[in-house]
């Protein structure tokens, strides 16, 4: 598990090479503002021999916030992740290491007939039952999850994860309500709860793609209060002081800001007086946070981004996608505009920088499955961010 001195000492390490804010408090220590992703490439065998010298090259050049999933490139993301951090020059308690649970994974490769692995796999030994199942391939009961977490603490060769993702719960929206989606994560929330209490997790939150950047009226939409809300309702049903819930993952670039400029979710900052005391979800009293027709905004029409809320309520956000897949690193993908109010040498460069200007972002993660990129990804960091005042201006 990351600690606060491991963390600090890898700053102390590495601060000085970085421009200002490079490091950022991520409870109980610091992480790097740029962290690797490794979602794309193929499940091969070049691909995780790249994969493996990026992620070495990074931790050992001031990159310690590492995320993967278990689905990412049939479980082979996750397990490269745990070759570098054991072969990196970099003790564990200095990395910041994230995954995801909510995808079925493959094992290796995509199977013949993915259908046929998953009722062999899965279904046929209780793991989960068809109906928990949406497109065939995303599931979010407490079993399911639970399973992921011990094969993902197998498959990174580590004793514990500092932060666990619920990934993409939006998706169970294509075949079930709001209500029974919310239920579903406090479900989840639980069993992670139980997790963190075991100490096989630091803390928990939830990636996704949709569901914090769209508007309320969209299939895909959850109010990120009341995911909270579920949260604290996990960690009351469970006995603990302290809820576990740490982290929202969501998209965030220059192509892709509506995590900034869609005003979703109500603002914690305006409750009404009649919300439970000490709840700052904005849910009043006696309403269930499952209910559709409960108003979390309890009669004042004041929203906010999910950037901004996540930032009023002490939740790290964490953006994917901060290169656009490797869009931004093309000459003039950037507008003109923009791209002279931030500081970088290359295009990839500046549009990390945007990313980790953002109010309330604590890491941009960058898509690193090629050594030859690291360097230039990680040195956007020897550049300030720009200012809260500079960064608004851009949108004006």
């Amino acid at each position: 598990m990351a600690t606060k001195r491991g963390t600090w000492n890898y700053r102390k390490q590495f601060g000085e090479e970085f421009g200002r804010t490079y490091f950022r408090r991520f409870d109980p220590g610091v992480t790097s503002s740029i962290g690797i992703g490794t979602y794309l490439g193929a499940a091969t065998d070049d691909a995780d021999n790249r994969y493996y010298r990026a992620l070495v090259d990074a931790i050992e050049s001031g990159v310690n916030h590492l995320d993967t999933a278990i689905n990412y490139r049939c479980q082979r993301s996750e397990r490269v992740v745990g070759d570098a951090i054991a072969d990196a020059t970099v003790d564990r308690d200095a990395i910041v290491l994230a995954t995801k649970g909510g995808f079925i994974p493959f094992d290796g490769e995509k199977p013949a007939d993915p259908g046929e692995y998953i009722t062999e796999e899965f279904i046929q030994n209780g793991t989960l039952d068809a109906a928990s199942l949406a497109r065939g391939c995303h599931a979010l009961t407490p079993a399911f999850i639970d399973s992921m977490v011990d094969q993902s603490l197998r498959n990174l060769g580590v004793d514990d994860i500092d932060c666990y993702y619920v990934h993409n719960p939006e998706t169970q929206l294509t075949v079930r309500s709001q209500t029974a989606v919310y239920e579903q994560l406090t479900a989840a929330f639980e069993q992670l709860e139980r997790r963190c209490a075991t100490g096989d997790i630091g803390g928990y939150g939830v990636a996704s793609w949709n569901a914090f950047r769209v508007s309320p009226d969209h299939d895909s939409y959850l109010s990120l209060p009341r995911v909270v809300a579920c949260a604290e309702a996990a960690a009351d049903t469970v006995g603990v002081d302290e809820c576990g819930f740490m982290a929202i993952q969501l998209p965030f670039s220059i192509q892709m800001s509506d995590a900034f400029t869609t005003m979703a979710h109500p603002d914690p900052a305006h409750r009404d007086d009649t919300a439970v005391q000490g709840d700052t979800t904005g849910i009043a009293q006696n309403q269930s946070i499952f209910d559709n027709n409960t108003n979390t905004d309890t009669e004042t029409t004041t929203e906010v981004s999910a950037l901004q809320y996540a930032q009023e309520r002490g939740i790290n956000v964490i953006a994917s996608a901060t290169l656009a897949q490797g869009d931004l690193t093309n000459r003039d993908a950037i507008p003109p505009a923009v791209d002279t109010e931030l500081s970088g040498e290359t295009p990839a460069q500046r549009a990390i920088n945007f990313t980790r200007s953002a109010p309330g972002v604590t890491t941009a993660l960058v898509g690193t499955g090629s050594p030859e990129h690291v360097s230039e990804n990680v040195a956007a960091g020897t550049f300030d961010p720009l200012g809260a005042q500079a960064f608004d201006a851009i949108f004006e």
